[in-house]
């Protein structure tokens, strides 16, 4: 390795706001640039939504915690949330008038739908001269987000060696251009991932145990994350969204009010210890309750 590569390697890495504070805070400024970021989590647990503020606050001036930067949003399960997006741009809009009184924040967010694993492959090659042709643009593409991985791969493949080696080839093939992509251009590049029950015994080598953590629930179930090890190695830092539903009033013997509790976890990274935040997703937007160490 040359002495220009150590320092490369030793330099500030860029942060992307959460949008929010208390998040920021656990995530010691929000989210890398020139890395690759997981979110998994079950379904409604909070993954798309935390995708669809972070399209949103990447466009806030550095000052603020942002970017200054447009993004790409590629989605592989349909129909993408647009309302959703266009609730959270007001309730932006209201909260950053100075930022947002002369443009939508709507009109700097790219979709693309993606099909298959090849085709967000094809995609991830085209996108190295679109982000160079966008580098001088006011917004220069700066946030790449899949939503969600596990949705290319999960039909797509048997449990076959040979799929099973085609598979793996393709992980290391489109991470290794998303790092690409992630390193030449200071790029905040979150993927997400779904999760599927675990029924084995808790004490074995498998995906679940990286960062030395035990098992992962929700909803009360024992749950591991979508795509097994190889995917994992993958990444850089994965964060587990859980969800579980509490029940806050009991009269008469029946349940009459329930509420949804959701925690932010980190398994694994290289910058931050493992730890949880409490958080809310409400219809201003996502919202950090409070963040406390904790273990798994």
């Amino acid at each position: 390795m040359k002495p220009e590569n150590l320092i490369q390697s030793h330099r500030i890495t860029q942060k992307c706001t959460t949008g929010c504070p208390i998040l920021d805070r656990f995530l010691a400024g929000g989210l890398s640039c020139n890395s690759l970021t997981e979110l998994v989590g079950e379904s409604s647990s909070g993954k798309t939504q935390i995708c669809l503020q972070l399209l949103i606050s990447a466009q806030l001036p550095i000052s603020l915690g942002g970017l200054s930067a447009a993004s790409l949003y590629l989605c592989s399960e349909l129909p993408f949330p647009f309302r959703r997006l266009q609730q959270l741009s007001v309730s932006f809009r209201s909260a950053y008038p100075q930022v947002f009184s002369s443009y939508d924040p709507c009109d700097n967010i790219f979709v693309e739908a993606v099909h298959s694993a090849d085709h967000l492959f094809d995609n991830l090659l085209k996108f190295d001269s679109l982000i160079s042709k966008n580098s001088s643009a006011q917004f220069p593409v700066k946030v790449i987000i899949i939503d969600s991985i596990a949705a290319l791969f999960r039909s797509e493949f048997d449990n076959t060696p040979s799929d099973l080696k085609r598979r793996s080839s393709l992980f290391f093939k489109i991470s290794s251009k998303l790092k690409y992509l992630a390193n030449r251009y200071d790029l905040a590049v979150v993927i997400t991932n779904q999760v599927v029950d675990y029924v084995a015994s808790s004490d074995g080598m498998n995906g679940l145990r990286i960062g030395n953590l035990g098992c992962l629930y929700s909803s009360g179930r024992r749950i591991c994350p979508a795509l097994g090890l190889s995917w994992a190695n993958c990444v850089n830092s994965r964060l587990f969204l859980a969800r579980n539903d509490e029940i806050i009033d009991h009269r008469d013997g029946f349940e009459q009010r329930s509420r949804t509790r959701r925690h932010l976890y980190i398994i694994f990274s290289p910058y931050l210890p493992e730890s949880s935040c409490e958080f809310a997703v409400l219809r201003e937007g996502v919202s950090g309750v409070q963040a406390t160490s904790c273990q798994i």
